[in-house]
């Protein structure tokens, strides 16, 4: 009674969703190799994929051709997910994404079944993942390669170094050359 009202005035005004919203899932289609782990792991078996193989000829003579799955078909069906985000989990290629689009009611229940062409506008509204924390210690492979390219650069830099000591060297030398070519006087009052 004493507590304000918070109508939401939707759908004239959009609700704020927290960062981890689970709308539906987006498909990153360039990283789907067609490994099919999303779709074995599903506990609704939600997700439907079809593919074919490609054989790529070989790159060099005498070489072997390769083969690689296509994808023809990524489909999953939102009337039968329950939204739990293991087919993101398992994905080893970070090709599915949570979006925070929620605006897909249907008036038919087959018309829930969205293909990848579907999935993938809805990629395009997936947010930015969040900052790491300023403390937290950086990732191993971030890590290994900031050291190969402060090594990198230390090489490079080291001839240049190498370079600037060696024409001191060099002019020192010379100098030390042209005193012993000259002839020594001996000291006064002593012996030569």
């Amino acid at each position: 009674m004493t507590k304000k009202s918070h109508t939401a005035q939707y759908p004239d005004a959009q609700p704020e969703l927290p960062p981890r919203t689970r709308g539906v899932i987006g498909l990153f289609e360039e990283n789907c190799t067609v490994c099919m782990l999303c779709a074995r792991e599903c506990p609704d078996w939600c997700i439907y994929i079809d593919s074919h193989k490609e054989t790529i000829p070989a790159a060099t003579p005498g070489g072997r051709e390769r083969s690689r799955n296509v994808l023809d078909r990524f489909a999953i069906d939102f009337a039968l997910c329950m939204y739990c985000g293991i087919c993101i989990e398992v994905c080893p290629f970070d090709a599915l994404f949570w979006s925070p689009e929620f605006e897909y009611a249907e008036t038919d229940i087959h018309d829930l079944t969205h293909e990848r062409d579907k999935l993938r506008e809805w990629m395009w509204t997936v947010p930015e993942p969040p900052a790491l924390d300023p403390g937290a210690e950086e990732p191993k492979e971030i890590a290994a390669a900031r050291k190969a390219a402060e090594k990198l650069a230390a090489a490079q830099a080291a001839p240049a170094v190498e370079a600037a000591p060696a024409a001191e060297v060099d002019a020192a030398d010379a100098a030390h050359t042209a005193d012993a070519d000259q002839p020594q006087r001996p000291a006064e009052g002593g012996t030569a």
